[in-house]
C-alpha cells in the first residue's frame, strides 16, 4: 500500500475517534481498536465514505495482556505495518485506593501503562528502519499537577506517559520518528460518563475550561508533526501547567486537598 497506516487505540469515541478522522483527512489508512465493535464499524464506514481510505477494525480489550500482540498480528496478516501510533485508550477508576479491587487497578495499569509501552516497543523498530514514524501518547494535564484523593492511579499513569514520551522523543528524533505526549484538560467526551462524574464535574467547572475532542486531537496532530515532546492544548490548560511548576508543592497539594473532591470520587 502506498498510504501510511495509523493505529488508534480507544478509537470508538472521544479523542480517539477525533484522531481517526483527522488522520484520515491527511491521507492515512487506519487501524482502529477498542472494545465496542459496533461503534468501531460505524466509525469505519463513516471515514471510508468521507475520505476513501482503508479502515481496518479490531475489537480488543487492552486490559488483556495478549491484546497488543494480537493487534499487531492482525495487521501483519493484512500485510500492513504501522507508521503512526495513537495510544489513546484510557479511563479513570473512581474511589479510594484501598476500597477498590486490585484486579481493577491492575487492569487500569495494563491499559494505560503496559499496553502503550508494549505497542511502542513492538512498532518503533520498523519506524526507525523506515525513517518515519509518529507516536502520540494521550496523557493528561492531571500528569502535571499534584495528585488528588480518589482515582489514585490516574494522574500517576499520565505522569508516567509524559516522562516516557519525553525519553522516546529524545531517542527517536534523529531517526525521523516523532513522539509527543498530549496533555488535555477537561474534554467533552464520554470519559466522565464512564466514571460517573459528569454531573459533578460539569457543575463545578466553567464552560471556558472545556475543549472539544476535535480541538484536542487537532492540537495533538499538529504537535507530533512539529515534533514537540509535550503538547498542552488550550490557553487555560497551559496556564495551569505553568502555575504547577511555579507554586510550591505544599501549596499545590493543599489546594488539591481542598478542591479535588469537586472532580474526583473517593
Amino acid at each position: 500500500m502506498d498510504r501510511k497506516l495509523a493505529l488508534v487505540t480507544g478509537a470508538s469515541a472521544g479523542i480517539g475517534a477525533a484522531f481517526a478522522r483527522i488522520l484520515a483527512s491527511h491521507g492515512y489508512d487506519l487501524a482502529l481498536t477498542a472494545r465496542r465493535a459496533d461503534r468501531l464499524d460505524a466509525l469505519a464506514e463513516e471515514i471510508k465514505l468521507q475520505h476513501g481510505v482503508e479502515v481496518l477494525t479490531l475489537a480488543a480489550d487492552l486490559a488483556e495482556p495478549e491484546a497488543p500482540g494480537q493487534i499487531i498480528d492482525h495487521l501483519t496478516a493484512h500485510g500492513r505495518t504501522v507508521d503512526a501510533l495513537i495510544n489513546n485508550a484510557g479511563y479513570g477508576l473512581p474511589g479510594a485506593y484501598a476500597d477498590t479491587r486490585w484486579r481493577d487497578q491492575a487492569a487500569l495499569l495494563q491499559v494505560m501503562v503496559t499496553a502503550p509501552c508494549e505497542l511502542a516497543h513492538r512498532l518503533v523498530p520498523a519506524m526507525s528502519q523506515g525513517g518515519f514514524g509518529r507516536i502520540v501518547n494521550v496523557a493528561s494535564l492531571a500528569g502535571m499537577i499534584p495528585g488528588s484523593a480518589g482515582h489514585t492511579l490516574y494522574g500517576a499513569t499520565k505522569a508516567f506517559l509524559i516522562k516516557f514520551s519525553q525519553s522516546l522523543h529524545l531517542e527517536l528524533a534523529p531517526e525521523g520518528v516523532h513522539v509527543t505526549a498530549l496533555c488535555p484538560g477537561f474534554t467533552w467526551s464520554e470519559f466522565h460518563d464512564v466514571n460517573g462524574m459528569r454531573a459533578a464535574v460539569t457543575a463545578n467547572t466553567p464552560e471556558w475550561a472545556w475543549m472539544g475532542a476535535d480541538e484536542v486531537a487537532a492540537a495533538g496532530y499538529e504537535a507530533v508533526e512539529a515534533n514537540r515532546a509535550v503538547c498542552v492544548p488550550g490557553a487555560p490548560n497551559k496556564a495551569v501547567a505553568a502555575l504547577a511548576k511555579l507554586v510550591p508543592d505544599e501549596w499545590a497539594l493543599a489546594l488539591m486537598a481542598s478542591q479535588g473532591g469537586r472532580f474526583r470520587k473517593v
